[in-house]
């Protein structure tokens, strides 16, 4: 196909913005040595966020039909190449399906499969440090900052995964553009649980730090815009106040990282735990190394992986 070159060895593709500045590309030949996949190398696809339908096709298109490109991560764009490329896909997961999205795209006896990964990786991430029954001892908020994937994967986690009492009783929601923002809105309407959901059009930071001084002590707060990795700034303001005793997750691990900085100035008075995405990047990346490669990677792997990262 016109613009890719057929895989000469077992291939996964990374699509994404940048991806040749992840940890993932020298990374990932250690991961493979490790799980004894034998000859599997790692290649990035870089597109622009949104980008023409037509280029989302043709990436996944070739995959489709080269024999050894055995599948792909995406990140950035799992919105926006689901709608392009859902009918190329012979097998749809649920998560995918409810979230219109894939994070991941496999080979299974012959069929293309879309996966979306991100309420099991995110939840998983977000066990690392959230303490255990957190909502229910407290009773915070949370705020995600970004109305794409990850948040939308997030919400179901929280709507539909956290059980019983442990629950935030209100999310906040916000995005600098509304047609994401009506979509996620749409999205959670679907989903039976306690939880309420607040929606925000908020096109100027100084919007959010109006949204985040409301929010209640020992809350989470959620930079999932791409702000700060993809593009450079943050959805904040340097003036924001982050409530007292909360959590800030900055799910990024890499670029300029301007929110997670906003919060380390304020983290000693504020008594904040600011965490970055590294566990989100680890537990992300071998949700779909096991996906593809029909490999089984187990806590204890993954705790080995992530030191061979490090």
């Amino acid at each position: 196909m016109f613009g890719y070159e057929k895989a000469t060895k077992p291939t996964i593709y990374f699509i994404g913005v940048t991806t040749g500045k992840s940890s993932i590309m020298k990374v990932f030949p250690r991961w493979a040595e490790e799980l004894g996949l034998r000859d599997a190398v790692i290649k990035g696809i870089d597109f622009r966020p949104h980008a023409p339908a037509e280029d989302y096709r043709r990436a996944v298109s070739f995959i489709k039909e080269d024999p050894l490109s055995v599948g792909a991560l995406v990140t950035t764009h799992k919105i926006d190449l689901f709608a392009a490329c859902e009918d190329l896909f012979e097998y749809i997961d649920p998560y995918a399906r409810q979230l219109g999205e894939v994070s991941s795209i496999s080979k299974t006896e012959g069929r293309l499969c879309a996966h979306a990964k991100d309420p099991i990786s995110s939840g998983l991430a977000l066990q690392r440090f959230v303490p255990e029954n957190y909502w229910g001892d407290f009773g915070g908020d949370v705020m995600l900052m970004g109305a794409g994937g990850s948040t939308l994967a997030m919400s179901i986690y929280f709507a539909q995964v956290c059980k019983g009492g442990n629950q935030p009783r209100n999310i906040y929601i916000t995005n600098r553009s509304m047609p994401r923002l009506q979509a996620a809105k749409r999205l959670t309407e679907g989903l039976e649980s306690k939880v309420q959901f607040h929606f925000c059009y908020n096109a100027k930071p100084e919007e959010n730090d109006r949204v985040l001084a409301g929010l209640k002590p020992h809350s989470l707060v959620v930079n999932a815009t791409g702000l700060g990795k993809d593009s450079p700034g943050s959805p904040l303001t340097d003036a924001a106040e982050f409530p007292a005793d909360s959590l800030v997750w900055e799910i990024n691990y890499r670029g300029n990282l301007v929110f997670a900085q906003q919060a380390e100035r304020q983290r000693e008075e504020k008594k904040l735990h600011v965490e970055l995405g590294w566990n989100y990047f680890i537990y992300g990346w071998t949700q779909v190394i096991a996906e593809v490669f029909h490999v089984a990677i187990d806590e204890k792997m993954i705790g080995t992986l992530s030191a061979l990262a490090r």
